[in-house]
């Protein structure tokens, strides 16, 4: 965030900058969405269940079926404020107070600081490039060992790393938390946004996992923040009381919306189609240019990329890249405190445009000495 606030500074005093930092899309939603809401306008809009709408729970129950051949009962599926909400309605309606989740480093950094405001103890397991920052069961176990655990909260594909997760992968997984005891939380934001095959829910593997996903990535809808969870039928009531009493309901517009762009993935295949073309245009492009990139990242729309080469410090190193050639991207110190420096997240949700543009304003600034 402070390199955003800092790259939107010096827009304002007239500087072009490529915006590599931010992990969203460029595109809006589906036109459909849109016209769905302008619709549903003109009527009063108060609350909703607060599970959901039942169109768009339903609607849900159907995306199951039709993507993973899953029948699942809508009273089990509720939507949330984005996945941001989620995770809260699932700390809290599965783990005692002051309970340990497990989570990857490196990993998403809001994962750290919502445990702990809320009370909650972590334990980090670990991955690396070596096994394209892979996570496994054998991984858990030995974390566990060293300091159990109750939960584990796990994304593929993953934020920084792109990290995905095949069937195989993710079964070894589901069967080591099984065996473990401890609850899986399966963050699926990225599904659909694999580009090796269909991805794998956990849902297809065990009905003991909580699912969060959300409409912020592949549906193009950031600032709408709606998302949704499956939850095992134990604590479905509980995480419903939860969501009465902390967020009511999710937005009542951003539902209906939701509902329309679950019949829009046409436009959303076309949105990853060109995520895949920048994909391969900036990695290539960032070894090149002498990042350490060994893999390119199974899911999602980001190159995690180190910068031995350069430098070892990574928010050093992204400060003076955006002052001198006018390219934000994240420090890796955001999602590794211990060996993040090390690394920096480039973000290819953006235009096509723009990343041959950072490209060509990296390749200047490291030919000038960098940092």
């Amino acid at each position: 965030m402070d390199i955003l606030k800092r790259a939107k500074a010096l827009e304002g005093q007239g500087r072009s900058i490529c915006h590599l930092e931010i992990g969203e899309p460029g595109a809006p939603p589906a036109p459909r969405v849109i016209e769905a809401v302008q619709r549903a306008l003109p009527q009063p809009q108060g609350y909703t269940n607060a599970k959901g709408l039942t169109e768009l729970r339903e609607g849900l129950a159907a995306y199951y079926e039709r993507q993973h051949g899953l029948s699942v009962d809508p009273d089990l599926i509720m939507a949330t404020m984005g996945s941001s909400a989620g995770f809260i309605l699932a700390f809290h309606a599965a783990f005692k107070p002051g309970a340990r989740i497990a989570i990857t480093r490196p990993g998403y950094p809001a994962y750290v600081n919502t445990l702990l405001g809320l009370g909650f103890g972590i334990a980090e397991i670990p991955v690396k490039a070596a096994n394209g920052w892979h996570l496994t069961g054998a991984d858990i176990a030995a974390a566990h060992a060293r300091q159990p655990f109750d939960g584990l909260l796990f994304a593929s594909p993953a934020n920084p790393t792109g990290a995905a997760l095949d069937r195989a992968g993710l079964a070894d997984i589901v069967q080591t938390c099984a065996r473990l005891g401890v609850t899986l939380i399966s963050d699926e934001i990225y599904h659909g946004l694999d580009y090796r095959g269909p991805s794998v829910s956990a849902l297809e593997l065990t009905r003991d996992a909580i699912i969060i996903n959300s409409f912020s990535k592949y549906y193009c809808m950031t600032g709408w923040r709606i998302g949704w969870m499956v939850l095992p039928e134990a604590l479905i009531r509980r995480a419903e009381i939860l969501q009465q009493n902390l967020f009511i309901s999710a937005p009542t517009l951003s539902q209906i919306a939701a509902t329309a762009a679950l019949e829009e993935r046409d436009y959303s295949e076309e949105q990853k189609a060109s995520y895949a073309a920048n994909r391969q245009v900036l990695t290539e492009g960032l070894r090149d240019i002498g990042f350490d990139l060994p893999a390119s990242g199974d899911g999602a729309f980001y190159a995690y990329a180190g910068i031995g080469k350069f430098s070892n410090d990574s928010m050093q190193f992204c400060e003076t890249m955006l002052e001198q050639a006018g390219v934000a991207a994240t420090p890796g110190i955001d999602f590794d405190r211990t060996d993040g420096n090390g690394y920096v997240r480039f973000s290819y949700a953006g235009t096509r445009a723009s990343i041959e543009q950072a490209l060509e304003r990296l390749q200047l600034f490291v030919r000038a000495g960098g940092p």
